[in-house]
């Protein structure tokens, strides 16, 4: 066989750009993206079992049958789990995006000539995504300053053109769960259907004690989705979307058998289906069993609340709302005259070795503005360096101390290009203008720019970078 490439020559080179491009996926470290149990066991298991089916195509369970037991199994744990009864039906899907867009489709089809869809500040933006490609209008309503939809205006928004109210258990911003029984109650008297957005947390907690009330035990809600590649500790993707009625979920299904090829029956957007993904999480499952996954999320609550106590003990921080335990915000404490920027604090945890996620502030109608934050994901893997982190924390917050907040001022002169059609090249001359594309920069100014730039402006401008890291 004639090579281009020595094949050992091709995977050098990939171990390489991984080693130099790449954050770690292993370790406790990487505070966001990265979901990691910290078991050795699993993380054998785990590819060893994707390797198993790594050709395989989910497109056709009839000629790979076994992805069809996968499934059927991963949907009856998933149902059990989730409080869902013998009328809840299950889809596995790539990922929550993929899990999110479905549930959008599927009120679409249920709710003919509805067009609208209610969601608080904090929903994921795959919701918004979903309204773009389905054709609806999404209407963000404010969430209160602990990060929790504010019922008031919820209920406020809601009409006969409503195919379905969003919360989320939790949001991913600040690790906090909405309100969902009181606002799937107004739902239910309205006839609104209710999706649950349990992607972040849907795997964790059913084993935490103290959670309000949110899956589908709750009356009102039409439909629940949860990541498997999250905190079910599968690898990228995997998620499962689960909805009252079959004929529900059939609504947002196809086939066509309009062509002299093969007829084709599809469960989710995708045709050819990597069956990897989903085979992994199914064989996590498999082997933790409720058992091992209390233990697993246990270990995150209690990390989750060591690092809480930490940050309410340094003077000018605080923690955003009460987060039930997978992930946490932190934010400048206005009370205390002892100034932490909280994006400042993450380029300084940066420089300790722990990578945090700098989120930028949000300005909301009808509540207060919310706060730039700074976003820590909890996994099991974090409490080897549990004490190296919380030492951290003091260390980088006494450094940055009294040092002025990120302004983002470069961001001043594109307030007038606000709602202007912007083409690559002008979008590539603002990114260099800004600093953004030398993504080495401090952390604090980049994001302190995003939330001073005017929203059209801003997402052309974050297409123009991605487009340009990827290739262009």
């Amino acid at each position: 066989m004639t090579f281009a490439i020595q094949p050992d020559e091709v995977l050098a080179r990939l171990r390489s750009l991984r080693a130099d491009r790449d954050a770690p996926t292993k370790g406790g470290r990487v505070l966001s993206y990265v979901y990691d149990p910290g078991v050795p066991e699993l993380h054998r298991l785990v590819e060893e079992s994707a390797l198993e089916v790594l050709h395989l195509n989910g497109l056709d369970p009839f000629v790979y049958g076994s992805l069809a037991v996968v499934e059927r199994e991963i949907g009856a744990t998933m149902k059990q789990l989730l409080h869902g009864g013998e009328d809840v039906v299950a889809t596995c899907t790539s990922g929550g995006t993929e899990s999110v867009i479905l549930a959008v489709l599927a009120a679409r089809e249920a709710n003919p000539g509805k067009r609208r869809i209610v969601a608080p500040s904090t929903r994921h933006p795959a919701f918004a995504k979903a309204a773009h490609l389905l054709g609806m209008d999404l209407e963000v309503v404010p969430v209160t300053p602990d990060g929790r939809a504010d019922v008031d205006a919820f209920v406020a928004a809601l009409g006969d053109d409503v195919a379905l109210a969003v919360v989320s258990a939790p949001s991913y911003p600040h690790g906090v769960v909405d309100p969902i029984a009181e606002i799937a109650a107004a739902c239910a008297e309205r006839g609104i259907d209710v999706h649950v957005d349990a992607c972040f947390g849907g795997m964790v907690l059913p084993f935490l004690p103290d959670v309000p009330a949110w899956d589908l035990a709750v009356p009102g809600v039409t439909s629940i989705s949860a990541d498997l590649h999250k905190y079910g500790y599968g690898p990228k993707g995997a998620s499962v979307l689960l909805q009252r009625g079959p004929d529900r979920q059939r609504g947002m299904m196809f086939a066509d058998a309009d062509w002299p090829g093969y007829p084709v029956a599809t469960s989710t957007l995708l045709g050819s289906r990597q069956a990897a993904g989903l085979v992994a999480a199914w064989a996590v499952l498999q082997s933790l069993g409720t058992v091992g996954f209390g233990e697993l999320q246990s270990q995150c609550r209690r990390i989750s609340d060591a690092i809480r106590a930490t940050v309410e003990g340094i003077d000018g921080l605080r923690v955003v709302g009460d987060p039930v335990g997978v992930a946490l915000a932190i934010a400048t404490d206005d009370a205390s005259d002892s100034l932490v920027d909280p994006l400042r604090l993450g380029d300084a945890l940066i420089a300790r070795g722990f990578l945090a996620q700098a989120q930028p502030g949000l300005r909301q109608q009808g509540q207060p503005d919310l706060p730039s934050t700074l976003h820590l994901t909890v996994t099991p893997a974090l409490g080897q360096h549990l004490d190296a982190l919380l030492e951290a924390l003091v260390e980088a917050s006494e450094e940055v101390r009294g040092v002025p907040k990120a302004t983002g001022e470069a961001a001043a002169p594109l307030q007038a290009l606000d709602g202007v059609p912007l083409d690559s090249a002008t979008a590539g001359a603002i990114l260099a203008q800004v600093g953004a594309e030398d993504l080495g920069a401090e952390r604090a100014e980049l994001i302190a720019i995003i939330e001073a730039t005017p929203r059209s402006v801003i997402h052309r401008l974050l297409v123009e970078l991605l487009a340009r890291e990827l290739g262009d």
